[in-house]
Protein backbone atom coordinates (compact mmCIF):
# COMPACT_ATOMS: atom_id res chain seq x y z
CA UNK A 1 0.00 0.00 0.00
CA UNK A 2 1.38 3.39 -1.03
CA UNK A 3 2.06 5.87 1.75
CA UNK A 4 0.22 8.97 0.55
CA UNK A 5 0.77 11.44 3.38
CA UNK A 6 4.04 12.77 4.72
CA UNK A 7 2.90 11.83 8.20
CA UNK A 8 2.42 8.22 7.08
CA UNK A 9 5.85 8.21 5.44
CA UNK A 10 7.53 9.52 8.58
CA UNK A 11 5.70 6.94 10.67
CA UNK A 12 6.72 4.21 8.21
CA UNK A 13 10.37 5.26 8.43
CA UNK A 14 10.28 5.16 12.23
CA UNK A 15 8.84 1.64 12.15
CA UNK A 16 11.53 0.53 9.70
CA UNK A 17 14.23 2.04 11.93
CA UNK A 18 12.74 0.20 14.89
CA UNK A 19 13.00 -3.11 13.02
CA UNK A 20 16.68 -2.41 12.45
CA UNK A 21 17.41 -1.42 16.05
CA UNK A 22 18.07 2.20 15.11
CA UNK A 23 17.05 5.21 17.18
CA UNK A 24 17.46 7.73 14.39
CA UNK A 25 18.48 8.34 10.80
CA UNK A 26 19.92 11.22 8.74
CA UNK A 27 18.55 11.96 5.26
CA UNK A 28 20.54 14.29 2.94
CA UNK A 29 19.75 15.46 -0.58
CA UNK A 30 22.44 13.41 -2.26
CA UNK A 31 23.30 10.48 -4.47
CA UNK A 32 26.27 8.10 -4.57
CA UNK A 33 28.33 10.77 -6.33
CA UNK A 34 27.57 13.74 -4.04
CA UNK A 35 25.93 15.49 -7.01
CA UNK A 36 24.33 18.93 -6.80
CA UNK A 37 21.34 17.70 -8.81
CA UNK A 38 20.20 14.13 -8.22
CA UNK A 39 18.02 11.76 -10.22
CA UNK A 40 14.43 11.03 -9.20
CA UNK A 41 15.50 7.65 -7.77
CA UNK A 42 17.65 9.48 -5.19
CA UNK A 43 15.10 12.13 -4.14
CA UNK A 44 14.59 10.51 -0.75
CA UNK A 45 14.31 13.74 1.21
CA UNK A 46 11.64 15.12 -1.12
CA UNK A 47 9.64 11.88 -0.92
CA UNK A 48 9.84 11.81 2.87
CA UNK A 49 9.21 15.48 3.67
CA UNK A 50 7.93 17.30 0.56
CA UNK A 51 10.93 19.67 0.46
CA UNK A 52 11.86 20.45 -3.14
CA UNK A 53 14.96 22.61 -2.69
CA UNK A 54 18.39 21.58 -3.95
CA UNK A 55 20.19 21.77 -0.58
CA UNK A 56 18.97 20.50 2.77
CA UNK A 57 18.69 17.47 5.03
CA UNK A 58 16.53 15.94 7.72
CA UNK A 59 17.16 14.07 10.95
CA UNK A 60 14.57 11.67 12.35
CA UNK A 61 14.49 10.38 15.93
CA UNK A 62 11.86 8.24 17.64
CA UNK A 63 9.92 11.18 19.07
CA UNK A 64 10.97 14.19 16.98
CA UNK A 65 12.36 15.21 13.61
CA UNK A 66 13.92 18.30 12.07
CA UNK A 67 14.58 19.87 8.67
CA UNK A 68 17.87 21.67 8.06
CA UNK A 69 18.18 24.38 5.39
CA UNK A 70 20.23 27.53 4.90
CA UNK A 71 18.96 31.06 4.37
CA UNK A 72 18.12 30.43 0.71
CA UNK A 73 15.23 28.18 1.69
CA UNK A 74 13.85 29.80 4.85
CA UNK A 75 10.51 30.55 3.16
CA UNK A 76 10.34 27.51 0.89
CA UNK A 77 10.90 24.94 3.64
CA UNK A 78 8.03 26.38 5.66
CA UNK A 79 5.74 26.27 2.64
CA UNK A 80 6.57 22.67 1.73
CA UNK A 81 7.33 20.87 5.00
CA UNK A 82 4.73 20.33 7.74
CA UNK A 83 5.83 22.13 10.91
CA UNK A 84 3.81 19.68 13.01
CA UNK A 85 6.10 16.87 11.81
CA UNK A 86 9.46 18.63 11.59
CA UNK A 87 11.22 21.44 13.46
CA UNK A 88 12.79 24.03 11.15
CA UNK A 89 16.51 24.41 11.81
CA UNK A 90 18.85 26.95 10.22
CA UNK A 91 22.27 26.05 8.82
CA UNK A 92 25.04 26.90 9.65
CA UNK A 93 23.70 27.95 13.07
CA UNK A 94 23.12 24.24 13.68
CA UNK A 95 23.46 20.96 11.78
CA UNK A 96 21.87 17.50 11.80
CA UNK A 97 24.75 16.10 13.84
CA UNK A 98 24.62 18.87 16.45
CA UNK A 99 20.84 18.61 16.67
CA UNK A 100 21.00 14.83 17.16
CA UNK A 101 23.71 15.21 19.79
CA UNK A 102 21.45 17.62 21.68
CA UNK A 103 18.23 15.61 21.29
CA UNK A 104 19.11 11.89 21.19
CA UNK A 105 19.58 10.05 24.50
CA UNK A 106 22.93 8.60 25.56
CA UNK A 107 23.28 5.09 24.20
CA UNK A 108 21.26 5.87 21.06
CA UNK A 109 22.24 4.30 17.74
CA UNK A 110 21.94 6.60 14.74
CA UNK A 111 22.00 5.19 11.21
CA UNK A 112 23.31 6.81 8.05
CA UNK A 113 23.77 5.72 4.44
CA UNK A 114 27.53 5.75 3.83
CA UNK A 115 26.90 6.03 0.07
CA UNK A 116 25.11 9.36 0.49
CA UNK A 117 27.38 11.19 2.96
CA UNK A 118 30.91 12.53 2.60
CA UNK A 119 33.70 11.13 4.74
CA UNK A 120 34.21 14.54 6.39
CA UNK A 121 30.61 14.64 7.62
CA UNK A 122 30.88 11.06 8.86
CA UNK A 123 34.07 11.62 10.84
CA UNK A 124 32.87 14.87 12.39
CA UNK A 125 29.55 13.31 13.40
CA UNK A 126 31.30 10.29 14.92
CA UNK A 127 33.50 12.54 17.08
CA UNK A 128 30.56 14.67 18.18
CA UNK A 129 28.38 11.65 19.00
CA UNK A 130 31.17 9.89 20.90
CA UNK A 131 31.22 12.74 23.42
CA UNK A 132 27.52 12.11 24.06
CA UNK A 133 27.67 8.32 24.14
CA UNK A 134 25.81 8.05 20.81
CA UNK A 135 26.81 5.53 18.12
CA UNK A 136 26.79 6.35 14.40
CA UNK A 137 26.49 3.25 12.21
CA UNK A 138 26.29 2.74 8.43
CA UNK A 139 23.11 0.99 7.30
CA UNK A 140 22.94 -2.06 5.06
CA UNK A 141 20.52 -0.72 2.47
CA UNK A 142 18.76 2.61 2.86
CA UNK A 143 15.67 2.26 5.13
CA UNK A 144 13.72 4.78 3.03
CA UNK A 145 14.13 2.53 -0.01
CA UNK A 146 12.51 -0.28 2.01
CA UNK A 147 9.28 1.71 2.46
CA UNK A 148 9.23 3.76 -0.78
CA UNK A 149 7.00 1.43 -2.77
CA UNK A 150 6.86 3.40 -6.02
CA UNK A 151 10.48 4.59 -6.00
CA UNK A 152 11.67 5.27 -9.56
CA UNK A 153 14.45 3.15 -11.00
CA UNK A 154 17.81 4.75 -11.73
CA UNK A 155 18.02 5.86 -15.35
CA UNK A 156 19.19 3.32 -17.91
CA UNK A 157 19.44 5.85 -20.75
CA UNK A 158 22.40 5.31 -23.05
CA UNK A 159 25.69 7.09 -22.35
CA UNK A 160 27.02 8.81 -25.47
CA UNK A 161 30.42 9.99 -26.72
CA UNK A 162 31.15 13.72 -26.57
CA UNK A 163 32.94 14.64 -29.78
CA UNK A 164 36.56 15.78 -29.61
CA UNK A 165 35.61 18.85 -31.69
CA UNK A 166 33.58 20.07 -28.69
CA UNK A 167 35.82 18.63 -25.96
CA UNK A 168 38.97 20.07 -27.52
CA UNK A 169 41.05 17.13 -26.22
CA UNK A 170 40.79 13.37 -26.59
CA UNK A 171 39.98 11.14 -23.64
CA UNK A 172 43.32 9.37 -24.16
CA UNK A 173 45.14 12.69 -23.76
CA UNK A 174 43.23 13.46 -20.56
CA UNK A 175 43.87 9.98 -19.14
CA UNK A 176 47.57 10.36 -19.94
CA UNK A 177 47.62 13.62 -17.94
CA UNK A 178 46.03 11.90 -14.95
CA UNK A 179 48.44 8.94 -15.31
CA UNK A 180 51.42 11.32 -15.27
CA UNK A 181 50.07 12.93 -12.11
CA UNK A 182 49.63 9.53 -10.44
CA UNK A 183 53.19 8.48 -11.34
CA UNK A 184 54.67 11.77 -10.18
CA UNK A 185 52.87 11.48 -6.84
CA UNK A 186 53.68 7.79 -6.45
CA UNK A 187 50.06 6.57 -6.49
CA UNK A 188 48.74 3.48 -8.27
CA UNK A 189 45.21 4.69 -8.98
CA UNK A 190 42.61 7.34 -8.26
CA UNK A 191 38.85 7.07 -7.76
CA UNK A 192 36.85 9.43 -9.98
CA UNK A 193 33.35 9.48 -8.51
CA UNK A 194 31.94 12.94 -9.34
CA UNK A 195 29.71 12.49 -12.38
CA UNK A 196 30.97 15.56 -14.21
CA UNK A 197 34.57 14.44 -13.63
CA UNK A 198 33.81 11.02 -15.15
CA UNK A 199 32.10 12.74 -18.08
CA UNK A 200 35.04 15.08 -18.67
CA UNK A 201 37.72 12.40 -18.37
CA UNK A 202 36.07 9.97 -20.79
CA UNK A 203 34.48 12.57 -23.11
CA UNK A 204 31.15 10.94 -22.32
CA UNK A 205 27.75 12.48 -21.64
CA UNK A 206 24.33 11.20 -20.58
CA UNK A 207 20.79 12.10 -19.57
CA UNK A 208 20.59 10.50 -16.12
CA UNK A 209 20.28 13.72 -14.12
CA UNK A 210 18.07 16.70 -14.92
CA UNK A 211 19.99 19.77 -16.08
CA UNK A 212 23.43 18.12 -16.11
CA UNK A 213 24.40 15.86 -19.05
CA UNK A 214 26.04 13.03 -17.13
CA UNK A 215 25.76 9.24 -16.91
CA UNK A 216 25.61 7.36 -13.59
CA UNK A 217 29.05 5.75 -13.38
CA UNK A 218 32.41 5.59 -11.61
CA UNK A 219 35.97 5.44 -12.92
CA UNK A 220 39.12 3.92 -11.49
CA UNK A 221 42.00 5.59 -13.33
CA UNK A 222 45.37 3.86 -13.18
CA UNK A 223 48.92 5.13 -13.41
CA UNK A 224 49.51 3.27 -16.70
CA UNK A 225 46.86 5.38 -18.48
CA UNK A 226 44.18 2.68 -18.42
CA UNK A 227 40.85 3.09 -16.70
CA UNK A 228 37.91 1.02 -15.52
CA UNK A 229 34.41 2.40 -16.11
CA UNK A 230 31.68 1.06 -13.82
CA UNK A 231 28.30 1.57 -15.46
CA UNK A 232 25.01 -0.30 -15.95
CA UNK A 233 25.39 -2.59 -19.02
CA UNK A 234 22.14 -1.30 -20.55
CA UNK A 235 23.75 2.13 -20.88
CA UNK A 236 26.66 0.94 -23.00
CA UNK A 237 26.19 1.08 -26.79
CA UNK A 238 28.56 -0.18 -29.50
CA UNK A 239 29.25 3.48 -30.31
CA UNK A 240 30.35 4.14 -26.73
CA UNK A 241 32.48 0.99 -26.62
CA UNK A 242 34.28 2.05 -29.81
CA UNK A 243 34.73 5.58 -28.45
CA UNK A 244 36.27 4.37 -25.18
CA UNK A 245 38.78 2.08 -26.90
CA UNK A 246 40.84 -0.80 -25.55
CA UNK A 247 42.43 1.15 -22.69
CA UNK A 248 39.09 1.55 -20.89
CA UNK A 249 37.59 -1.61 -19.41
CA UNK A 250 33.81 -1.46 -19.01
CA UNK A 251 32.44 -3.22 -15.92
CA UNK A 252 29.03 -3.41 -14.27
CA UNK A 253 28.24 -0.55 -11.89
CA UNK A 254 27.46 -3.12 -9.19
CA UNK A 255 31.07 -4.34 -9.41
CA UNK A 256 32.46 -1.01 -8.19
CA UNK A 257 32.39 -1.67 -4.44
CA UNK A 258 33.90 -5.18 -4.77
CA UNK A 259 36.60 -3.73 -7.05
CA UNK A 260 37.57 -1.23 -4.34
CA UNK A 261 37.82 -4.08 -1.86
CA UNK A 262 40.30 -5.84 -4.18
CA UNK A 263 42.89 -3.06 -4.20
CA UNK A 264 44.94 -4.47 -1.33
CA UNK A 265 48.54 -3.29 -1.38
CA UNK A 266 47.90 -0.37 -3.72
CA UNK A 267 48.02 3.37 -3.08
CA UNK A 268 44.74 5.01 -4.08
CA UNK A 269 44.05 8.76 -4.24
CA UNK A 270 40.52 9.76 -3.22
CA UNK A 271 39.00 13.24 -3.01
CA UNK A 272 37.13 13.63 0.29
CA UNK A 273 35.12 16.52 -1.17
CA UNK A 274 33.68 14.40 -3.99
CA UNK A 275 33.75 10.79 -2.78
CA UNK A 276 31.18 9.36 -0.36
CA UNK A 277 32.15 7.64 2.86
CA UNK A 278 31.22 4.25 1.39
CA UNK A 279 34.18 4.49 -1.00
CA UNK A 280 36.58 5.07 1.88
CA UNK A 281 35.05 2.22 3.86
CA UNK A 282 35.36 -0.23 0.94
CA UNK A 283 39.00 0.69 0.29
CA UNK A 284 39.82 0.47 3.98
CA UNK A 285 38.21 -2.94 4.34
CA UNK A 286 40.16 -4.20 1.32
CA UNK A 287 43.51 -3.08 2.65
CA UNK A 288 44.33 -0.30 0.19
CA UNK A 289 46.41 2.68 1.27
CA UNK A 290 44.13 5.71 0.98
CA UNK A 291 45.61 9.11 0.19
CA UNK A 292 43.29 12.09 0.46
CA UNK A 293 43.94 14.23 -2.61
CA UNK A 294 41.89 16.63 -4.70
CA UNK A 295 40.23 15.06 -7.73
CA UNK A 296 42.95 15.49 -10.40
CA UNK A 297 40.39 16.25 -13.11
CA UNK A 298 38.89 19.27 -11.34
CA UNK A 299 41.46 21.91 -12.30
CA UNK A 300 42.04 20.85 -15.94
CA UNK A 301 38.25 20.60 -16.35
CA UNK A 302 37.86 24.17 -15.06
CA UNK A 303 40.53 25.60 -17.39
CA UNK A 304 38.78 25.62 -20.76
CA UNK A 305 40.83 24.91 -23.87
CA UNK A 306 40.46 27.01 -27.06
CA UNK A 307 37.77 24.72 -28.54
CA UNK A 308 35.71 24.93 -25.35
CA UNK A 309 36.15 28.70 -25.18
CA UNK A 310 34.94 29.17 -28.74
CA UNK A 311 32.12 26.72 -28.17
CA UNK A 312 30.98 28.80 -25.23
CA UNK A 313 30.98 31.97 -27.36
CA UNK A 314 28.93 30.22 -30.04
CA UNK A 315 26.44 28.79 -27.52
CA UNK A 316 26.07 32.16 -25.82
CA UNK A 317 25.34 33.89 -29.13
CA UNK A 318 22.49 31.48 -29.93
CA UNK A 319 21.23 31.58 -26.36
CA UNK A 320 21.31 35.37 -26.29
CA UNK A 321 19.10 35.55 -29.36
CA UNK A 322 16.56 33.21 -27.73
CA UNK A 323 16.52 35.18 -24.46
CA UNK A 324 16.14 38.45 -26.38
CA UNK A 325 13.14 37.10 -28.31
CA UNK A 326 11.65 36.11 -24.96
CA UNK A 327 12.23 39.54 -23.40
CA UNK A 328 10.52 41.27 -26.32
CA UNK A 329 7.57 38.87 -26.03
CA UNK A 330 7.43 39.50 -22.28
CA UNK A 331 7.49 43.28 -22.76
CA UNK A 332 4.32 42.98 -24.86
CA UNK A 333 2.38 40.27 -23.04
CA UNK A 334 3.20 40.73 -19.33
CA UNK A 335 1.79 44.28 -19.01
CA UNK A 336 -1.60 42.87 -20.11
CA UNK A 337 -1.69 40.84 -16.88
CA UNK A 338 -2.22 37.43 -18.46
CA UNK A 339 1.24 35.86 -17.95
CA UNK A 340 2.17 33.86 -14.85
CA UNK A 341 5.58 32.62 -13.70
CA UNK A 342 5.18 29.11 -15.10
CA UNK A 343 3.91 30.37 -18.44
CA UNK A 344 6.86 32.75 -18.74
CA UNK A 345 9.35 29.96 -17.95
CA UNK A 346 7.67 27.69 -20.51
CA UNK A 347 7.79 30.42 -23.16
CA UNK A 348 11.49 31.01 -22.53
CA UNK A 349 12.11 27.27 -22.93
CA UNK A 350 10.13 27.38 -26.17
CA UNK A 351 12.33 30.16 -27.57
CA UNK A 352 15.47 28.19 -26.66
CA UNK A 353 14.11 24.99 -28.21
CA UNK A 354 13.20 26.79 -31.45
CA UNK A 355 16.87 26.74 -32.45
CA UNK A 356 16.78 22.95 -32.62
CA UNK A 357 20.04 22.40 -30.71
CA UNK A 358 19.03 22.78 -27.05
CA UNK A 359 19.76 19.59 -25.10
CA UNK A 360 18.30 20.62 -21.73
CA UNK A 361 18.01 23.51 -19.32
CA UNK A 362 21.17 23.98 -17.26
CA UNK A 363 19.03 24.37 -14.11
CA UNK A 364 15.39 24.91 -13.24
CA UNK A 365 14.45 28.39 -14.42
CA UNK A 366 13.99 30.95 -11.66
CA UNK A 367 10.91 32.78 -12.99
CA UNK A 368 10.18 35.21 -10.18
CA UNK A 369 7.50 37.89 -10.07
CA UNK A 370 7.03 40.61 -7.46
CA UNK A 371 7.94 39.38 -3.96
CA UNK A 372 9.18 36.03 -5.33
CA UNK A 373 12.05 37.90 -6.98
CA UNK A 374 13.30 38.65 -3.46
CA UNK A 375 14.00 34.91 -3.00
CA UNK A 376 17.39 34.37 -4.73
CA UNK A 377 16.81 30.61 -5.23
CA UNK A 378 13.06 30.64 -5.77
CA UNK A 379 11.69 27.67 -7.73
CA UNK A 380 8.26 28.08 -9.23
CA UNK A 381 5.81 25.17 -9.16
CA UNK A 382 2.05 24.73 -9.45
CA UNK A 383 1.57 25.66 -5.79
CA UNK A 384 3.76 28.78 -5.73
CA UNK A 385 2.94 30.05 -9.25
CA UNK A 386 1.54 33.61 -9.40
CA UNK A 387 0.66 35.99 -12.24
CA UNK A 388 3.33 38.54 -13.15
CA UNK A 389 1.71 41.76 -11.91
CA UNK A 390 1.72 44.76 -14.25
CA UNK A 391 3.80 47.63 -12.86
CA UNK A 392 6.31 45.36 -11.10
CA UNK A 393 9.80 43.90 -11.30
CA UNK A 394 10.26 40.45 -12.86
CA UNK A 395 13.49 38.45 -12.46
CA UNK A 396 14.40 35.50 -14.67
CA UNK A 397 17.52 33.40 -14.07
CA UNK A 398 17.89 30.62 -16.62
CA UNK A 399 20.30 28.68 -18.79
CA UNK A 400 20.65 26.11 -21.52
CA UNK A 401 22.75 23.04 -22.19
CA UNK A 402 24.20 22.85 -25.70
CA UNK A 403 26.82 20.47 -27.12
CA UNK A 404 29.26 23.39 -27.34
CA UNK A 405 28.52 25.19 -24.08
CA UNK A 406 26.51 25.72 -20.90
CA UNK A 407 24.77 29.06 -20.38
CA UNK A 408 23.50 30.90 -17.30
CA UNK A 409 21.99 34.40 -17.45
CA UNK A 410 19.85 36.56 -15.17
CA UNK A 411 17.90 39.57 -16.33
CA UNK A 412 15.74 41.83 -14.18
CA UNK A 413 13.11 43.82 -16.08
CA UNK A 414 10.39 46.32 -15.36
CA UNK A 415 6.93 45.15 -16.39
CA UNK A 416 4.81 48.16 -17.34
CA UNK A 417 2.72 50.15 -17.45
CA UNK A 418 4.04 53.00 -15.40
CA UNK A 419 7.55 53.57 -14.13
CA UNK A 420 9.61 51.79 -11.48
CA UNK A 421 10.04 53.53 -8.15
CA UNK A 422 13.05 55.71 -7.43
CA UNK A 423 14.25 53.10 -4.94
CA UNK A 424 14.06 50.28 -7.50
CA UNK A 425 16.04 52.34 -10.00
CA UNK A 426 18.63 53.33 -7.41
CA UNK A 427 19.09 49.74 -6.17
CA UNK A 428 19.31 48.31 -9.69
CA UNK A 429 21.85 50.97 -10.66
CA UNK A 430 24.02 50.05 -7.67
CA UNK A 431 23.84 46.38 -8.69
CA UNK A 432 24.78 47.39 -12.23
CA UNK A 433 27.74 49.45 -11.00
CA UNK A 434 29.03 46.44 -9.07
CA UNK A 435 28.59 44.19 -12.08
CA UNK A 436 30.51 46.65 -14.27
CA UNK A 437 33.27 47.11 -11.69
CA UNK A 438 33.94 43.38 -11.53
CA UNK A 439 33.68 42.97 -15.30
CA UNK A 440 36.25 45.72 -15.95
CA UNK A 441 38.71 44.75 -13.22
CA UNK A 442 42.29 43.73 -14.06
CA UNK A 443 44.19 41.67 -11.49
CA UNK A 444 47.55 39.96 -11.09
CA UNK A 445 47.92 36.23 -11.65
CA UNK A 446 47.36 34.14 -8.49
CA UNK A 447 44.49 36.41 -7.40
CA UNK A 448 41.69 34.49 -5.72
CA UNK A 449 37.97 34.83 -6.27
CA UNK A 450 37.59 35.88 -2.66
CA UNK A 451 39.88 38.86 -3.26
CA UNK A 452 37.57 40.20 -5.99
CA UNK A 453 34.21 39.76 -4.30
CA UNK A 454 34.04 43.18 -2.63
CA UNK A 455 34.32 44.90 -6.00
CA UNK A 456 30.81 43.75 -6.90
CA UNK A 457 29.45 44.83 -3.49
CA UNK A 458 31.18 48.16 -2.94
CA UNK A 459 28.45 50.37 -4.44
CA UNK A 460 25.74 48.45 -2.59
CA UNK A 461 27.70 48.70 0.66
CA UNK A 462 28.05 52.44 0.15
CA UNK A 463 24.26 52.54 -0.03
CA UNK A 464 23.90 50.50 3.15
CA UNK A 465 22.71 47.27 1.50
CA UNK A 466 24.17 43.89 0.47
CA UNK A 467 23.18 40.48 -0.87
CA UNK A 468 23.47 37.10 0.83
CA UNK A 469 24.78 34.86 -1.95
CA UNK A 470 28.11 34.52 -3.72
CA UNK A 471 29.01 36.78 -6.62
CA UNK A 472 30.28 34.15 -9.04
CA UNK A 473 30.52 30.40 -9.60
CA UNK A 474 32.42 28.34 -12.13
CA UNK A 475 30.59 26.99 -15.19
CA UNK A 476 31.26 23.78 -17.13
CA UNK A 477 31.52 23.06 -20.85
CA UNK A 478 28.31 21.12 -21.63
CA UNK A 479 28.53 19.96 -18.03
CA UNK A 480 27.57 21.31 -14.63
CA UNK A 481 26.35 24.90 -14.49
CA UNK A 482 27.92 25.10 -11.02
CA UNK A 483 31.48 23.85 -11.49
CA UNK A 484 34.43 24.23 -9.15
CA UNK A 485 36.93 24.86 -7.92
CA UNK A 486 36.82 28.61 -8.60
CA UNK A 487 34.33 30.93 -6.96
CA UNK A 488 33.90 34.65 -6.36
CA UNK A 489 32.43 35.07 -2.89
CA UNK A 490 33.15 36.51 0.52
CA UNK A 491 36.24 34.81 1.97
CA UNK A 492 35.49 32.40 4.77
CA UNK A 493 31.89 31.91 3.68
CA UNK A 494 29.88 28.71 3.58
CA UNK A 495 30.99 27.84 0.04
CA UNK A 496 34.43 26.46 -0.88
CA UNK A 497 36.50 27.89 -3.71
CA UNK A 498 37.03 31.50 -2.65
CA UNK A 499 40.73 30.76 -2.06
CA UNK A 500 41.18 29.18 -5.50
CA UNK A 501 43.41 31.23 -7.77
CA UNK A 502 41.71 32.34 -10.95
CA UNK A 503 43.45 30.93 -14.03
CA UNK A 504 43.32 31.88 -17.69
CA UNK A 505 40.56 29.82 -19.32
CA UNK A 506 38.25 29.61 -16.32
CA UNK A 507 34.61 30.62 -16.79
CA UNK A 508 32.66 32.28 -13.98
CA UNK A 509 29.39 34.06 -13.44
CA UNK A 510 29.25 37.74 -12.47
CA UNK A 511 25.96 38.13 -10.60
CA UNK A 512 25.57 40.76 -7.88
CA UNK A 513 22.04 41.42 -6.65
CA UNK A 514 19.74 43.10 -4.16
CA UNK A 515 16.66 41.62 -2.47
CA UNK A 516 13.98 43.50 -0.54
CA UNK A 517 12.09 40.80 1.32
CA UNK A 518 8.41 40.68 0.49
CA UNK A 519 8.71 43.27 -2.27
CA UNK A 520 11.15 42.72 -5.14
CA UNK A 521 14.57 41.43 -6.10
CA UNK A 522 17.28 42.38 -8.59
CA UNK A 523 20.13 40.38 -10.09
CA UNK A 524 22.29 41.02 -13.15
CA UNK A 525 24.23 37.99 -14.36
CA UNK A 526 26.60 37.46 -17.27
CA UNK A 527 29.22 34.77 -17.71
CA UNK A 528 32.85 35.83 -18.10
CA UNK A 529 36.04 34.12 -19.27
CA UNK A 530 39.38 34.73 -17.54
CA UNK A 531 41.81 36.06 -20.19
CA UNK A 532 45.13 37.94 -20.31
CA UNK A 533 44.51 41.54 -19.28
CA UNK A 534 46.15 43.07 -22.34
CA UNK A 535 47.63 45.97 -20.37
CA UNK A 536 51.15 47.13 -19.66
CA UNK A 537 51.97 45.62 -16.29
CA UNK A 538 54.73 44.52 -14.01
CA UNK A 539 54.12 40.79 -14.09
CA UNK A 540 51.28 38.84 -15.68
CA UNK A 541 47.81 40.32 -15.28
CA UNK A 542 44.41 38.84 -16.06
CA UNK A 543 40.95 40.23 -16.74
CA UNK A 544 37.53 39.11 -17.93
CA UNK A 545 36.04 38.66 -21.39
CA UNK A 546 32.26 38.93 -21.29
CA UNK A 547 30.52 35.93 -22.85
CA UNK A 548 26.82 36.75 -22.34
CA UNK A 549 25.12 39.22 -24.67
CA UNK A 550 21.49 40.21 -23.98
CA UNK A 551 20.21 43.77 -23.44
CA UNK A 552 19.91 45.13 -19.91
CA UNK A 553 16.74 47.00 -18.93
CA UNK A 554 17.46 50.72 -19.32
CA UNK A 555 14.20 51.65 -17.51
CA UNK A 556 15.84 50.50 -14.26
CA UNK A 557 18.99 52.62 -14.68
CA UNK A 558 19.72 56.12 -13.38
CA UNK A 559 22.32 57.48 -15.79
CA UNK A 560 23.18 60.26 -13.34
CA UNK A 561 24.52 57.65 -10.88
CA UNK A 562 26.91 56.22 -13.47
CA UNK A 563 30.45 57.47 -14.08
CA UNK A 564 31.63 58.25 -17.62
CA UNK A 565 33.55 54.94 -17.61
CA UNK A 566 30.42 53.05 -16.59
CA UNK A 567 28.34 54.74 -19.29
CA UNK A 568 31.10 53.80 -21.72
CA UNK A 569 30.89 50.18 -20.57
CA UNK A 570 27.11 50.19 -21.05
CA UNK A 571 27.35 51.59 -24.57
CA UNK A 572 30.22 49.29 -25.58
CA UNK A 573 28.37 46.27 -24.18
CA UNK A 574 25.18 47.04 -26.06
CA UNK A 575 27.09 47.71 -29.27
CA UNK A 576 28.47 44.17 -28.95
CA UNK A 577 24.98 42.84 -28.18
CA UNK A 578 23.77 44.43 -31.42
CA UNK A 579 26.68 43.08 -33.47
CA UNK A 580 26.26 39.52 -32.15
CA UNK A 581 22.47 39.23 -32.05
CA UNK A 582 21.22 41.40 -34.92
CA UNK A 583 22.22 38.88 -37.64
CA UNK A 584 20.04 36.30 -35.86
CA UNK A 585 16.91 38.43 -35.46
CA UNK A 586 14.44 39.96 -37.87
CA UNK A 587 11.21 41.98 -38.01
CA UNK A 588 9.82 43.19 -34.68
CA UNK A 589 12.50 41.32 -32.72
CA UNK A 590 15.20 43.21 -34.59
CA UNK A 591 13.44 46.55 -34.14
CA UNK A 592 13.14 45.87 -30.39
CA UNK A 593 16.83 45.00 -30.18
CA UNK A 594 17.80 48.21 -31.96
CA UNK A 595 15.84 50.28 -29.44
CA UNK A 596 17.31 48.41 -26.46
CA UNK A 597 20.87 48.75 -27.77
CA UNK A 598 20.74 52.49 -28.42
CA UNK A 599 23.42 54.45 -26.50
CA UNK A 600 22.44 55.39 -22.95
Amino acid sequence: MLMQTYEARLDGLRKELGKRGLDGFVIPISDEHMSEYVGSYAQRLKWLTGFGGSAGSAAVLKDKAAMFTDGRYTVQVREQVDGKLYDYEDVPATSPARWIAANAPAGATIGYDAWLHGIGWTEEAEKLFAKKGIALVPVDGNPIDAIWDDRPEASLAAAVPHADEHAGRSSADKRAEIADWLKNEGYDATVISALDSVAWLLNMRGTDVDNTPVALSYVLAHSDGTAELFIAPDKVTPELTKHLGNAVTVRERSAFEPALANLKGTSVAVDPKHAVAGIFHALEAGGATIVREADPTVLPKAIKNPAEQQGQRDAQARDGAAVSRFLRWLSIEAPKGGVDELAAAAKLREFREAGGVLKDASFDTISAAGPHAALPHYKVDEDSNIPIPPSSIYLVDSGGQYLDGTTDITRTVWVGPGEPSAEMIERNTRVLKGHIQLDMQKFPERTTGGALDALARMHLWNGGVDYGHGTGHGVGSYLSVHEGPQRISKPGGAFPGTETELREGMILSNEPGYYKAGHYGIRIENLVLVVPAGIESEGDYLGFETLTFVPLDRKLVDKDLLSPAEIGWWNDYHAKVWNILSPQLEGEDLAWLETECAPL
